[in-house]
């Protein structure tokens, strides 16, 4: 494919398991900006016959999905949604609610395209509709999530996701592991790069020059002092401490089920830093379920989410709601605007 400039580069959406939610919120999502003046322009990376099949439970109120081929012009708000056919899926990995293998392995080469289209400019940024993580290792590819799979796509080791709301943004430290596992990943060196990663994000992409981030603790009350566990003294404080020598406004550990508390409508921080998947995500889906965006730091492209998953038990009926899926798309398209006005 040729490289368009950066400035006309769609945004390459993954379109998720087949049977999942993906290829509504991903039409819903479009039609609210059909017709306004700066909408995105949009390329779905998935199963046109899927997106189709969307689009008629939806009853014309939304683009209408027609194939795209590479060099073809997209325009921004269009009357079409334009799909690069990256599978034809037989009827049976079509139907709503009920996931196939070989429709997990089509969620795969999704995945891999769009980030492959990301790497090389073709795509100004990507975002992932949901995929369901026990049917991606069914179907043969041993990854806990999306985060993960790009990664290793992009062959970096540096990368956090984070979660970014109206109320609260949030990056983790640890993410797809089981609890029993948590204390032994934790090192003050993972602990550190995510407080970088986090800064970095918020002085370049969200223009905060001296982001100041609360980093919370691991045991209740943050261990207090040591009595319920050593490591907020041997690990998380130093992390802190080497942060603050970088220059970086972090303070902490914080305890955990404090620090969400909110003065005046406010934090006292610009973003947190979270030990575990939970300790954070409760957090975050209570106070921003709808408007919340996945962002993956650390890749060498852009890549957010809506913060929800497949959601079998209502695929299909038409009733998915779409404001996570704009909310990433619209984030996508703002940072990479702003990457762009900066190039």
């Amino acid at each position: 494919m040729s490289v368009p400039a950066r400035h006309t580069a769609p945004i390459a959406i993954s379109m998720g398991d087949p049977a999942g939610i993906g290829p509504e919120v991903i039409l819903k999502a479009a039609a609210s900006w059909a017709g306004k003046p700066g909408a995105p322009r949009l390329l779905v990376v998935g199963d046109l016959g899927a997106m189709r099949t969307a689009a008629r439970t939806l009853k014309g109120s939304v683009p209408d999905p027609a194939p795209w081929t590479p060099g073809q012009r997209i325009d921004a708000g269009g009357g079409a949604l334009w799909v690069l056919e990256t599978s034809k899926l037989a009827s049976n990995a079509l139907k709503p609610g009920r996931p196939t293998v070989q429709g997990a392995r089509a969620a795969y080469r999704y995945i891999e395209t769009g980030a492959r289209m990301a790497l090389s400019g073709e795509a100004a940024a990507m975002v992932t509709a949901p995929i369901n993580k026990e049917w991606l290792n069914r179907a043969g590819h041993q990854f806990p999530g999306h985060s993960e799979l790009l990664a290793e796509i992009a062959r970096v080791r540096r990368w956090r996701m984070m979660f970014a709301g109206r109320r609260l943004r949030l990056a983790l430290v640890t993410v797809h592991i089981g609890l029993a596992r948590v204390a032994r990943a934790l090192s003050t060196r993972n602990i550190l790069e995510t407080i970088e990663l986090l800064a970095e994000h918020l002085r370049i992409d969200v223009a905060i020059a001296n982001p100041r981030l609360a980093v919370l603790g691991f045991n209740p009350h943050a261990g207090e002092n040591g009595l319920f566990g050593p490591e907020e003294i041997n690990i998380i404080a130093p992390a802190i401490d080497g942060a603050r020598k970088k220059g970086i406004d972090a303070f902490g550990p914080v305890a955990p089920d404090t620090a969400f508390i909110r003065s005046q409508g406010r934090f006292g921080f610009d973003a947190a830093v979270a030990m575990y998947h939970d300790q954070g995500l409760i957090a975050v889906k209570t106070l921003d379920f709808d408007s919340a965006v996945n962002v993956t730091l650390g890749l060498p492209f852009i890549r957010t989410s809506p913060d929800h998953g497949t959601a079998y038990d209502i695929a299909g009926q038409g009733v998915a709601r779409e404001q996570s899926m704009r909310a990433a798309i619209a984030f996508a398209a703002d940072t990479a605007r702003r990457r762009a006005a900066r190039s």
